[in-house]
């Protein structure tokens, strides 16, 4: 990402006594445009797609070997699971802000494209702008869906998670731990659904943006 690090510490401190226009207007000062900012935004949306598909891997891991437990400390083996679960929590947050800004930054770029439209003397170039602006909306319309739907689908593995991590804690025995293995092919779709979806979204992230940069 093209000063990338400078970048993120920049608006990190305006961020602190501004809100997300004033940073959008401080960026562009110095020359980082908002389509600048939104590719960047979607490399860090896919940076924390790409790190929650192997916290989540990891998680569905661990929940195996709960059930697959033969032998040694089973209240060490479920303070991991629980681990686990906490980990993909924070993964899941972090997906969430991420696609949020995403969407923030988007948002104010076709806001600020559509109103420049109106400042054009020129009619062919106006219709050649507004042109691009409805493709341009159209495919990161898909960029985003398929990223909501990747959010989603974090819910279903999370309440598993949490729900057998529950039950365990207050059933912390061979009998519990037999009566959900019935649960892990739950548990092992909802991870899998999850994984192909964020690897959608990454995959049409990565087509969205070899766009925007011309590629």
């Amino acid at each position: 990402m093209r000063h990338a690090k400078w970048i993120v510490l920049l608006t990190a401190v305006i961020s602190l006594t501004a809100c997300e226009t004033v940073v959008y207007d401080a960026l562009e000062k110095v020359g980082y445009h908002k389509r600048d900012i939104l590719i960047d935004r979607i490399d860090a949306a896919q940076a924390s797609q790409t790190e929650g598909q192997e916290q989540f891997k990891s998680a569905l891991e661990q929940f195996k070997s709960v059930i697959n437990f033969d032998g040694g400390d089973l209240e060490v083996t479920l303070d991991l699971l629980n681990d686990e679960y906490e980990a993909s929590v924070d993964a899941a947050d972090e997906i969430h802000d991420r696609i949020n800004s995403v969407e923030n930054v988007a948002d104010a770029l076709f806001d600020e494209w559509q109103e420049e439209l109106e400042q054009y003397s020129n009619a062919s170039l106006r219709r050649d702008s507004e042109r691009q602006l409805k493709d341009t909306r159209r495919r990161y319309s898909k960029v985003l869906g398929a990223m909501r739907r990747a959010e989603n689908a974090i819910d279903p593995v999370l309440a598993s998670l949490k729900d057998n991590t529950l039950y365990l804690k207050h059933n912390l025995n061979a009998r519990a731990i037999a009566s959900l293995k019935n649960e892990l092919g739950t548990v092992d779709n909802d991870v899998n659904a999850l994984l192909t979806a964020m690897q959608q979204a990454i995959n049409e992230s990565n087509a969205f943006i070899d766009e925007l940069r011309g590629g």
